[in-house]
């Protein structure tokens, strides 16, 4: 069996099909799923990883879907990144085309981008808009941090490179160390979600992520009309009603920050604050007077009612 470090290349992805690659993505945690696992992931819940790892046609059923020109533009624009890099640093790098796995860790895969030649550790290419230009020009974000101390745990590589192209307009290079003690907190996690709720019967831990909800309400979707005792959600609802009044304080802290705004803007539309615009505009848009409607013309209102039914969650 090829290797890479201390890492088994268990699966050739050299021209493989993406609906392959995403059904062989099934057979364990990758690095782009750890994040989400931690709840660190701003685009992407634990619940969607749930769902991709138990659903065995979920990922090839919405390949077409998510796929976007956008996305195919990114993973062409790495090969640029990987050529970059190498100007920029005089390193060289070179394809794995492999899909990686540990025997220390047998519920982690990795897929790198490119192996660093002569040096224990591999790059990833980042292609992101110049709307996250300051973050990335400060570090890595926290869950792209994450996602490579999840390949140098499989790998064992001892650190790595990360260089993202921002906005078509600058290439930027951070270089991270192996970080152990991340390491075995993120390890720790990831094992803990793959027995526990994707061999097991548990749920991912709720996160107030839209997917979470959306499946609890397909899942539930049916009532029955009994009633239930919960003993042990006391201390849940009393943090219920804090967050619950931290919310208003935060939304009227809120409203009054852009009362403020809209009072220095006064008759203007448009102002700027640093590389900040702040518009106030008018909008104009056409809606229908229901009640003059359903006052003057039931029968057309009776024709085109539609009913849906939802359940309603009531504190």
């Amino acid at each position: 069996m090829r290797k890479y470090l201390d890492a088994n290349i268990i699966e050739n992805t050299k021209d493989m099909p993406k609906d392959e690659w995403l059904m062989k993505r099934k057979c364990g945690i990758g690095g782009s799923d750890a994040s989400s696992i931690l709840g660190l992931n701003p685009y992407r819940s634990s619940m969607a990883v749930y769902i991709e790892k138990i659903d065995d046609e979920n990922d090839v059923r919405n390949l077409e879907k998510h796929t976007s020109y956008k996305m195919e533009l990114g993973n062409k624009l790495k090969n640029f990144v990987a050529s970059e890099f190498m100007l920029k640093t005089g390193k060289k790098v070179r394809n794995i085309n492999g899909m990686l796995r540990n025997d220390k860790y047998p519920f982690a895969i990795a897929n790198i981008d490119r192996a660093v030649v002569g040096e224990k550790a591999f790059l990833e290419c980042k292609v992101t808009n110049s709307f996250n230009k300051k973050e990335w020009e400060k570090s890595v974000p926290i869950h792209y941090q994450i996602q490579m101390n999840h390949y140098m745990a499989v790998t064992g590589a001892t650190h790595c490179y990360v260089a993202a192209l921002i906005g078509n307009e600058d290439l930027v290079i951070h270089k991270l160390e192996k970080d152990e003690d991340l390491i075995d907190e993120i390890m720790k996690l990831e094992e803990m979600f793959w027995n526990n709720c994707i061999l097991g019967d548990d749920f991912p831990m709720p996160d107030g992520s839209s997917d979470y909800s959306k499946t609890l309400d397909i899942l539930y979707k049916n009532s029955k009309q009994e009633e239930l005792i919960l003993f042990e959600a006391e201390s849940i609802l009393e943090r219920y009603d804090e967050v619950v009044k931290i919310y208003k304080d935060f939304e009227k802290e809120k409203k009054a920050i852009e009362q403020y705004l809209k009072l220095q803007m006064q008759n203007y539309e448009i102002a700027y604050v640093g590389d900040r615009k702040i518009t106030w505009k008018k909008q104009e848009r056409n809606i229908i007077d229901t009640t003059r409607l359903k006052k003057e013309h039931p029968e057309i209102v009776a024709k085109f009612m539609k009913t849906t039914t939802s359940r309603v969650l009531k504190i």
